[in-house]
């Protein structure tokens, strides 16, 4: 017995759909030759009671009218040409190992040929949705996740651009009326300004770009959360509407917030800590020496705090689809990422500067478009040192509304996949899938756990 959670989709059930019972079918019972003890009357005999010698058959005569015609001989070889129902070791037509009708070798569903020739390899993979229940390559989990915006776009779209728009929306708000960082700009430009005056300027223009990225990581939570409820569900060719992943995904949203939040500062804290002797020894005198020490601490702490992020990104799609605990999900990513922990890192950086490239291709242009807009041109936007106003906003807004419809059902989709594709490798979740699908006989001739998990 596994130890493991099976697949908990929202809104999927395993089928409780039954394949027909054939046992009870009417078939004629074979009368056996010869029944000891009994008195049963011997069925009379479909044979001539003519028959020739042993051993002394010879070629049949001309035939006589109304006589049909007798079959061609059998072909050389094994699995050679045969009349019907005169199939040899496998089966009915087919010679040695004739399975499928005449002339078919020992091939199976693989396909024809002698015994072993033409072997085509095992059955392809049930697909329900937009992955194949098996372990997934790097281009079918990227396949993947660009079909199920394909698919399921409305729905796809619909989540992304909502959350990108309302995101959007308050950063522009809060850019415009609230973080006007135009004066901390000047001070940190000024080459007079006190100590105090640039902490102060610093000490803003860091606030107010925290405000952004708080924004924008709040939007990115919502839209992770909804998505992988739409790619789960694709996953077994199931459609959901909008409110259906919302109202599958809102329970989970505070348990999905505590994670996403932790993350960052545990990799803050591993930095902190690496950083920390040499900017001791710094304080203390030896400002050179400090400074060599904090980089390389940095370095080594930058090295160990990636490693744990890729340990732990799977933790949000666990948190969602197994309905597990922060801690618990993190314990989980970790479990899953073992042993492939490049594999991990490489397809989610491959998805990432696929996303990050495909939506600059949008939001580029918009920003230009924006800065010619504003008034001094995209020369003049560079150089100044004021703060942009609601035009070049709203246009560069507009560009990154269109991006994040890009890059949200990508990241989510790949990171899900991803995570789908793991549990098969390691805990054939295969199965449970195919029977969330409702695949008759799936798996009932493999073993129970995937190779090499």
């Amino acid at each position: 017995m596994k130890d493991t959670p099976g697949w908990a989709s929202p809104g999927s059930a395993p089928s409780d759909g039954q394949e027909p019972d054939n046992s009870g079918a009417a078939e004629p019972p074979e009368q056996p030759a010869d029944q000891g003890g009994t008195n049963q009357p011997e069925p009379p005999s479909k044979w001539s009671k003519e028959q020739p010698p042993p051993g002394q058959w010879s070629a049949p005569t001309p035939q006589g009218p109304g006589q049909a015609p007798p079959p061609p001989p059998p072909g050389p070889g094994w699995g050679g040409q045969q009349p019907p129902g005169a199939g040899g070791y496998g089966g009915q037509g087919g010679g040695y190992g004739g399975w499928g009708g005449p002339g078919r070798g020992y091939g199976g569903p693989g396909g024809p040929g002698g015994w072993g020739g033409n072997w085509g390899g095992p059955p392809p993979a049930a697909k329900p949705g937009v992955i194949p229940l098996r372990p997934l390559g790097v281009g079918e989990i990227l396949d993947g996740a660009v079909s199920t915006m394909r698919t399921y776009w409305r729905t796809v779209l619909g989540i992304s651009l909502t959350v990108a728009v309302v995101t959007q929306i308050a950063v522009i708000l809060l850019q415009g009326l609230v973080l006007d960082d135009s004066a901390s700009t000047d001070v940190l430009n000024d080459p007079s300004a006190t100590a105090g005056e640039l902490s102060r300027a610093l000490g803003d223009t860091l606030l107010s770009s925290g405000v952004v990225v708080l924004i924008g990581l709040l939007g990115t939570i919502v839209a992770t959360a909804l998505l992988t409820s739409v790619t789960s569900r694709a996953v077994l060719g199931k459609s959901v509407t909008t409110a259906e992943a919302w109202r599958d995904a809102r329970p989970r949203l505070p348990k999905l917030f505590a994670l996403t939040f932790l993350l960052p500062l545990i990799a803050v804290a591993i930095i902190t800590v690496g950083t920390l002797p040499g900017l001791l020894v710094a304080v203390a005198g030896s400002s050179s020496a400090g400074a060599a020490l904090a980089v390389l601490g940095g370095i080594g702490a930058g090295v160990v705090a990636l490693w744990l992020m890729i340990r732990f990104s799977l933790a949000s799609p666990a948190l969602m689809l197994e309905k597990q605990g922060v801690l618990k999900s993190m314990s989980r990513s970790a479990k899953l990422v073992r042993g492939s922990w490049w594999r991990v890192f490489g397809i989610q950086l491959l998805a990432t500067i696929i996303a990050n490239i495909v939506a600059s291709i949008v939001v580029i242009p918009f920003a230009v478009i924006a800065s010619a807009l504003s008034g001094d041109g995209v020369a003049g936007f560079l150089g100044s040192g004021g703060s942009p106003g609601w035009t070049f906003l709203i246009v560069s807004g507009i560009g990154s509304v269109i991006g994040s419809m890009i890059t949200f059902p990508i990241s989510a989709g790949v990171t899900v996949l991803l995570y789908i594709d793991q549990r098969i490798r390691r805990e054939a979740l295969d199965l449970d899938l195919a029977r969330a699908a409702g695949v008759q006989d799936y798996g009932s001739s493999t073993p129970g756990t995937t190779p090499g998990s």
